[in-house]
């Protein structure tokens, strides 16, 4: 199948404030690493989800698709996928968000949405094209093309994120298997562990 060049518009210097939005992005695991070594223990396997589960919710609430939420959220589709059949509150907090901004006329696609800019950012670092980047958050190939040739401001987020992507080949801060699978295309090996404590069982049984 034919795949689009990426557009060539990209400054050949990264403004700071674009480079800062990629590192915002980029650091946030890092962020959470420093705000769980404060309580001096290991973070909460129950904890880190729900987390996550918050970021997807937050994501689906301005209108994302589930495929961006988990972008957005730093997980894999597939782990999305299996918390909506097998966590019945988390669909339907899931169903809620996504009715809220069906409620507030939020549609990926219409119209543009800085949380768009956000999954394709992230997309872009870790390492799918343009063109992909940009499905995947939402834009209709064309319209993007139009938005990011009128937009300064667009074409260096899209050179930053492009320099991120080029930087951390070998030792990505967001694991390459975050990413959406495009057809043809091997899924990446996440890189890396994070030690974490098991949860205790939701409802566990007495002693006989």
């Amino acid at each position: 199948m034919y795949e689009g060049k990426e557009p060539e518009q990209a400054p050949v210097h990264t403004p700071p404030d674009a480079g800062r939005v990629l590192d915002w992005l980029a650091d946030r695991g890092a962020v959470e690493d420093v705000l769980q070594d404060a309580l001096g223990e290991l973070p909460d396997e129950r904890d880190l989800t729900l987390s996550r589960m918050g970021s997807v919710l937050q994501a689906m609430a301005q209108g994302l698709s589930p495929a961006a939420a988990a972008v957005w959220a730093g997980i894999p589709e597939a782990t999305l996928l299996t918390w909506i059949d097998e966590d019945p509150a988390f669909a339907a907090a899931l169903h809620a968000s996504r009715a809220l901004a069906v409620a507030h006329g939020v549609r990926t696609g219409q119209q543009y949405t800085p949380a768009m800019i956000r999954v394709l950012l992230v997309a872009l670092s870790t390492g799918d094209t343009t063109v992909d980047a940009a499905k995947l958050a939402g834009f209709r190939p064309h319209r993007f093309s139009t938005l990011l040739q009128a937009s300064s401001r667009l074409q260096a987020l899209v050179a930053a994120a492009r320099k991120a992507r080029t930087a951390s080949r070998g030792s990505s801060s967001v694991p390459g298997g975050y990413r959406s699978r495009q057809p043809g295309r091997k899924p990446a090996v996440p890189r890396g562990f994070r030690l974490v404590r098991r949860s205790a069982p939701s409802n566990p049984q007495p002693p006989e």
